[in-house]
């Protein structure tokens, strides 16, 4: 058995050129405000793939960039104007932050229409409520996309996430139960990793660890979604080791040209959608 591959770099290339369309047709431009603090490599990288993406779209991307010896007053204050700034239509704060920053102070100070990432505690409280007009976050909005796209069906099936992150695999969880799948979250503290993620029949790994996942984790015909990304010697790898699992997985991600490309293309989204609802709004208002 060779798995298929879940392409989501092709993906993410086709629903770009349905929101560049989307965006051709609005008579307001998109608003995006990225704000980066200090000059981690990684977080660079990330943010010029999101630049890339935006420019494609049509969406006006916005990097602010702080030194990473700011105070949180200050960018408190900088979330508060683009708040208030009717023309903005989302603001993302690129993680991590340094550690004399609080995440929760900042993330929560975002106005919850405009939590690009759908990281505040109003978007996950309702996320997990499953109550209406939400923003996901777009890592796991991403995936599920994915797997639609697909056609797999999760209702009643078995649902495995290795790792138990705030950003990634909580809300995954929540988005699967809403899909009706029956989901096991397991961690480092878990005794029989490999045993539980054998009966899974959707596998999503996000540790953070470069390949530990191997075909022996994996039930033959699994479908596995590999959210990690890890620079080594050898290149970027993921989570889960590619030239083991595709030999035993019925579907795979791959790293790079998998999850990642639909967590940019759902960060898009988002900001397409809220300035569809800024010109409704304003239309209203004429």
């Amino acid at each position: 058995m060779t798995a298929i591959i879940l392409d989501g770099l092709g993906l993410a290339n086709e629903l770009a050129l349905e929101l560049k369309q989307e965006v051709n047709s609005l008579k307001v431009i998109p608003v995006l405000k990225v704000i980066l603090v200090g000059n981690d490599p990684e977080s660079q990288i990330y943010v010029r793939s999101k630049e890339k993406r935006a420019r494609e779209i049509g969406i006006n991307l916005e990097v602010v960039s702080l030194p990473e010896t700011i105070e949180e007053r200050e960018i408190l204050d900088l979330i508060d104007r683009f708040n208030k700034q009717d023309e903005v239509d989302g603001i993302m704060v690129q993680l991590p932050l340094p550690q004399h920053i609080s995440y929760h102070n900042i993330i929560n100070a975002l106005d919850p229409t405009k939590d690009a990432d759908g990281f505040s505690a109003v978007n996950m409280g309702k996320l997990w409520l499953n109550e209406p007009n939400f923003i996901a976050p777009a890592t796991p909005k991403g995936i599920m996309t994915l797997l639609d796209h697909y056609h797999l069906e999760l209702a009643g099936k078995n649902s495995v996430i290795i790792g138990r992150s705030n950003i990634v695999s909580k809300p995954l969880a929540s988005l699967l139960l809403a899909r009706n799948s029956t989901v096991t979250i397991t961690h480092r503290q878990t005794t029989n990793i490999i045993e539980i993620a054998r009966q899974a029949d959707f596998l999503f790994v996000a540790t953070g660890q470069a390949e530990m996942v191997d075909k022996s984790f994996v039930k033959p015909g699994a479908v596995v979604v590999d959210v990690g990304i890890n620079r080594t010697d050898h290149g970027l790898v993921g989570d889960v080791n590619f030239s083991e699992v595709k030999q035993v997985a019925g579907y795979l991600t791959p790293v790079p040209k998998g999850v990642g490309p639909m967590t940019v293309i759902s960060l898009m989204e988002q900001v397409v959608s809220h300035a569809k609802m800024r010109e409704e709004n304003g239309a209203k208002s004429d």
